[in-house]
């Protein structure tokens, strides 16, 4: 009758029969008696690595044994070459299921008494128990065991995190990605076993994409304290993957490297796809099917524009929901990672003195303000639409959207979506009448990187009205431009006059610029700002009209972190409140359907303005046509 025997079970005091084993699972197997009899221990180590390899394979884990002369030893990811991974990973993955199968059935048949042979058994088993387990002394270039193993915490395994970042040479992972993912290393948002993967087309080593990084990377103010060592340490966990111009093949050997620090715990993966909007399909739909983890969440980002337009849109977000669920797609936008957008909820939530103001019954008009001094820097602003595809469609519908929904059942990513795709939905179309664009102008002392020889917008102003109780009548004014006379974002929310004022004949013929308002501003510096009418102090009576200010440099004695931090941290907590569903995709696209035709077929044109200007002179009739006092910033 067969029995069973456990791995790890032995008699006490007895001397273990293989040594140098790492630990997996405790289970059992049936043995014959009669078999069992007649094994030695060389034997028995042989059948343990067998079971053992097997075990592995089970777990889909890819383990080169460096004895079998069919496969080659992972041996580094500091200098691999693109050829280590030219033979299909296909043939690997039979080669290591065959070989437990050859180790049991010779070893089940063999049934030699000779010395000699046992002798031999025995040293090859041991030999191949060794040369799977970390090599002690491995080059500068062997991946490093903290990276190989997860860490233990009691009884339970942290799980792992891979964070891929797609054209890592780029400027935007070079400035942006990598500073922010290290300022989250350093804050202890990232967890230890982390592992950092630059993927792109370049044939560069790790040590000179960290190098390229390592440039661009510094500490805040506050986190002065170790700089140098977690800078080393967050460098020494990030390494660099050779696509080529296969993306297949590619995202294969991504997924190779990922396993080789994921292991045997729970693995989570982040894709950043910094890439053209003309490649990001083919990377998208070349990850879904070759790097995906299995073990875990996968979430993708993806960087705007989001379409040219609602056709492109809609093509692009049905290939990406062919490959992915919309959980795990995360459209981002620096700009609402700004800590302006991220106190918009709270400002309105969680102060009872605004709540009931908070409507057409005292609010006048709103004013969303977004002003560049730098011209055109890339042609993908071009490319996207202009002003209309890069900012107006997400960073400024998204800004009013979280300004003027209703109050979500609950701070959860879709219950704040759900919300502010009501809100978007409640948006009249854009009428050519009550919009005005612009494009400026430079001359050669301007020395501004001009790509403008078409009819591109770089100015938009509009005004949108919300068709609900809310705010019916209301108007939103939108002002966004490049290469005006400064930098400023704001938002701007000003009230009605108070009915009936006593104090009108002390206030003077401009009675608007007494207007209560309150100001969210992100630059030149940021702020929440409430304007009050006020006694100036004296004899007589003179009214002022002061602000209130809440300066965030004076108040918080700390650096502001970047909003690609914000928005990383959003990404790896699954919190989507800042981040646009495919139906506030299309919803927005739908509003600004009518101007982007009007533009098609030349039945508007860009009004020109000078660099440097204040923008084009038709926005202020704008403004006075629906009755709001036009502000310089």
């Amino acid at each position: 009758m067969p029995f069973s025997i456990s791995i790890f079970s032995a008699p006490p005091g007895a001397i273990p029969l293989c040594s140098n084993v790492r630990r997996i699972p405790h289970c059992s197997y049936h043995i014959a008696p009669n078999r069992l009899r007649s094994r030695r221990a060389s034997n028995f180590c042989q059948i343990f690595h067998g079971l053992r390899l097997w075990i592995s394979e089970s777990l889909s884990l890819l383990q080169h044994n460096g004895k079998s002369g069919q496969t080659q030893k992972f041996k580094t990811i500091k200098n691999h070459k693109g050829d280590e991974f030219d033979k299909p990973f296909e043939e690997t993955s039979s080669q290591a299921q065959l070989v437990p199968e050859e180790v049991l059935k010779s070893n089940l048949s063999s049934d030699s008494n000779s010395e000699t042979t046992k002798t031999s058994t025995h040293a090859a088993a041991s030999e191949n128990l060794q040369s799977d387990a970390p090599d002690s002394s491995a080059s500068s270039g062997s991946l490093p065991q903290s990276l190989m193993s997860n860490r233990i915490v009691g009884d339970e395994e942290v799980p792992s995190l891979c964070i891929a970042v797609i054209g890592a040479t780029g400027e935007l992972a070079t400035r942006k990605i990598f500073p922010a993912l290290f300022a989250l290393y350093y804050s202890g948002f990232l967890p230890e076993n982390v592992g950092i993967f630059g993927y792109s087309r370049k044939n560069i080593t790790d040590e000179e994409l960290r190098s390229i990084i390592s440039a661009t990377l510094t500490c805040r103010i506050d986190h002065q304290q170790n700089c140098s060592d977690k800078m080393d340490a967050f460098l020494s966990r990030t390494f660099h993957v050779n696509g080529g111009y296969d993306n297949n093949k590619g995202m294969s050997k991504l997924n190779f490297l990922m396993e080789q620090i994921e292991r045997y715990s729970e693995a989570n993966r982040i894709f950043y796809l910094s890439v053209p909007q003309d490649a990001l399909l083919d990377v998208a739909l070349s990850l879904s099917s070759k790097a995906q983890t299995k073990k875990g969440w996968n979430r993708v980002i993806i960087e705007k524009p989001f379409g040219f337009d609602m056709k492109s849109s809609h093509f692009l977000t049905k290939s990406l929901l062919s490959q992915f669920e919309e959980n795990q797609i995360y459209r981002i936008d620096h700009l609402l990672g700004k800590n302006l957008i991220e106190n918009l909820t709270v400002l309105r939530f969680a102060n009872l003195v605004f709540q009931p103001l908070w409507s057409r019954t005292f609010i006048s008009s709103v004013q969303v303000i977004l002003s560049e001094e730098l011209g055109v820097q890339t042609k993908r602003f071009l490319d996207g639409g202009g002003i209309i595809g890069d900012i107006v469609h997400s960073h400024i519908l998204q800004t009013i959207a979280l300004l003027a929904m209703e109050p979500p059942i609950s701070l959860d990513g879709e219950a704040i979506r759900n919300e502010k795709v009501k809100l978007l939905r409640s948006i009249r179309p854009l009428e050519p009448s009550d919009v005005v664009l612009g494009q400026y102008k430079s001359s050669a002392k301007d020395k501004v990187d001009l790509f403008l020889d078409n009819l591109t917008p770089t100015y938009f102003a509009g005004a949108l009205y919300i068709d609900n109780a809310r705010w019916d009548g209301v108007p939103f004014l939108i002002k966004s431009g490049l290469g005006l006379i400064k930098h400023c974002v704001e938002i701007r929310i000003q009230f009605r006059q108070v009915p009936g004022n006593i104090y009108r004949e002390h206030i003077g013929y401009n009675s608007a610029s007494t207007t209560n308002e309150i100001i969210l501003r992100d630059v030149p510096e940021e702020a929440i700002l409430v304007r009050v009418n006020n006694k100036v102090p004296g004899l007589g009576l003179r009214l002022d009209s002061p602000e209130l200010n809440l300066l965030y440099k004076d108040k918080y004695n700390v650096d502001v972190p970047d909003s690609y931090e914000h928005l990383l941290l959003d990404v790896i907590d699954g919190d989507s409140h800042l981040f646009m569903r495919s139906d506030e995709l299309a919803v927005a696209w739908n509003i600004l359907t009518p101007i982007l035709n009007e533009i098609k077929e030349n039945n508007i044109k860009p009004e020109l303005y000078e660099f440097g200007g204040r923008g084009p002179i038709g926005a202020y009739y704008l403004w006075a046509k629906h009755g709001v006092r036009w502000v310089e910033e």
